[in-house]
């Protein structure tokens, strides 16, 4: 049996239930805890969203017939990969097939906050008279010498790259271990954290969400941001202390933040919708149609991969079930 936790696309389903294994699928919202864990006895594969905690739990609800979880993400901060491991379970994920979408949600936030596109939109729908004038609306001019740091250049990361050379900014970067292609690397500087969020006058984050990230942009990291800098991100919301973004915000220490992502999502801080300074999305970074349809199938096709006793298109362990001696 297979267990698609919440309904994919038609085409995802179509293709799960092509699988000749019964299917057992959720609704199109998140189940809750009781019938996660009641519909994954017997499954054999998991499609799950990032909205489901993966834990031992789960695994041992599931049962021992259980060979993998597929995440419909890139991040897998909501499963318990070593838990998998230990019990042989592999743990895929969707990376690759997401990064455009997502760094064209990080511009047109970008965008959105530099220019100010909500107070004019907000202006205008209010009714508020207006006439133009040389001081009226002004905001961060991204072509003018402007800094994009980036914290975190992976796939994701160079994307948002990418795309900002095109409005001619500087892009500071987080330093990474992995080779990087010869045209990501070229015209960026690379400097550790400090450095970066005491230059950029835009900070992008892009980096997994870890207990070593957990929040890592927090009042000390934000006393150190510009004024005049916005913070941005579209990775996930735990690295970000909300209540230290808060009253950075409120105080001005920086001039505003541009949010897809939510420490306790999906409820958000109301202090973050209150303030006027922040423009907010309800995490719609890999929201573009061709996209998920992409991340969907990704996802059925580890399963089915799995299932046959092939390898997955995009492991997150290698080597499930394996010891120190192989």
């Amino acid at each position: 049996m297979i267990y698609v936790t919440r309904t994919l696309t038609d085409a995802a389903m179509a293709l799960v239930r092509s699988l000749g294994r019964p299917v057992v699928c959720g609704e199109e919202d998140p189940p809750d805890r009781a019938t996660l864990l009641r519909l994954a006895a017997g499954a054999e594969g998991v499609v799950c969203t990032l909205t489901e905690r993966i834990d031992a739990e789960f695994l041992d609800a599931a049962g021992p017939s259980l060979r993998v979880v597929a995440n419909t993400a890139v991040g897998y901060d909501n499963i318990d990969v070593p838990a998998a491991t230990e019990r042989g379970i592999q743990v895929t994920n969707t990376p690759g097939v997401l990064d455009g979408a997502t760094a064209d949600l990080t511009m047109a936030l970008i965008l959105a906050a530099a220019r100010r596109v909500l107070d004019g939109d907000r202006l205008l729908r209010e009714r508020t008279p207006w006439i133009w004038g040389p001081r009226m609306l002004l905001g961060l001019d991204l072509s003018a010498g402007t800094s994009l740091g980036v914290v975190g250049y992976g796939r994701i990361g160079r994307a948002v790259a990418r795309r900002a050379r095109a409005f001619d900014m500087e892009i500071l970067a987080t330093p990474t271990s992995s080779p990087l292609p010869e045209d990501d690397e070229r015209g960026v500087e690379f400097v550790e954290l400090p450095e970066l969020l005491e230059r950029a006058d835009v900070v992008s984050l892009h980096c997994p969400l870890t207990p070593a990230t957990r929040h890592l942009i927090d009042a000390d990291a934000l006393g150190r941001m510009k004024r005049t800098a916005i913070l941005v991100n579209t990775a996930r919301g735990g690295i970000v202390d909300e209540e230290a973004l808060v009253k950075a915000l409120r105080a001005g220490t920086i001039a505003g933040a541009a949010l897809d992502v939510f420490e306790g999502e999906p409820a958000v801080n109301p202090a973050l919708v209150e303030l006027g300074n922040t423009v907010l999305t309800p995490h719609i970074g890999s929201a573009g149609t061709a996209t998920r349809e992409r991340m969907c199938h990704l996802s059925v096709s580890n399963v089915a991969a799995v299932l046959d006793g092939r390898e997955p298109l995009t492991p997150v362990n290698l080597h499930p079930g394996t010891t120190a001696d192989g």
